[in-house]
């Protein structure tokens, strides 16, 4: 299986192989020259190995350029991806992420599933595996729903802040049968972040790979005097 390399990781290598590079073309530099010297009047180095030689050398200057490049284009896109991140700031994302911690007494998440269900079943998931909370889902309709967890474990004992938790979901319909569901995080994007060369986005109390958005809205705020439903016509005593 093919795994994702980071941009830091990217340019260590580059950075490794450069060194490595120029120590070998100085080595290289080193032993033509004391070829040149040492070689025999009567019997000279042959034109075409010097020039084979020569050839060898401007290879490795020119992987050297080559890595310059690679390097400052890396460098650039990391750059480039907190300056794009930093755009979902105020905006509305749903990412397909289970992990969030534990604030305040409460995590939250939001479930979907592809279809209405019979039973949909939730545990709630410690750091180490542990299935810390079961229960019934609050909605069992098709589509997206909420599910905040209060802390309070199976065990009876109850949560500290801080800690990190996900959640997991199994619905399945009148006849027993699967229905294809998943747990998302929903919420307005406050802040990013870089881990590895790669941004994150911190939504309430998730921070979460900007690679799992599924989904991105813009919010819009209702102004403080538009009120719709009673809208503010002047009175028969107001107009006379």
């Amino acid at each position: 299986m093919a795994t994702a390399i980071s941009s830091v990781d990217a340019q260590g290598r580059l950075t490794s192989g450069t060194t490595a590079l120029a120590s070998n073309m100085e080595t290289f530099l080193t032993l033509l020259t004391t070829q040149m010297k040492n070689q025999d009047p009567l019997s000279p180095l042959d034109s075409n190995e010097f020039t084979a030689q020569l050839t060898q050398m401007s290879g490795v200057e020119q992987q050297l350029l080559t890595n310059d490049l690679l390097t400052s284009l890396v460098a650039a896109q990391s750059a480039g991806g907190l300056d794009n991140a930093s755009n979902y700031i105020g905006k509305e994302v749903t990412a397909a992420w289970t992990a969030t911690s534990l604030e305040d007494g409460k995590a939250s998440w939001s479930y979907e599933l592809a279809a209405a269900a019979d039973k949909v079943k939730l545990q709630v998931v410690d750091s180490t595996g542990k299935v810390v909370w079961e229960g019934d889902g609050p909605e069992k309709g098709i589509g997206l729903h909420d599910f905040v967890w209060d802390g309070k474990m199976t065990s009876g004992d109850t949560a500290e802040d801080g800690g990190v938790y996900t959640l997991k979901v199994a619905a399945t319909d009148a006849k027993n049968a699967k229905i294809d569901s998943q747990a998302l995080i929903r919420g307005r994007v406050t802040g990013v972040e870089m881990y590895d060369g790669a941004p994150y986005l911190v939504i309430g109390d998730s921070i979460l790979p900007l690679s799992t958005v599924i989904s991105l809205n813009e919010i819009t705020e209702k102004a403080d005097n538009d009120d719709t439903e009673n809208p503010n016509v002047p009175t028969e005593e107001a107009a006379a």
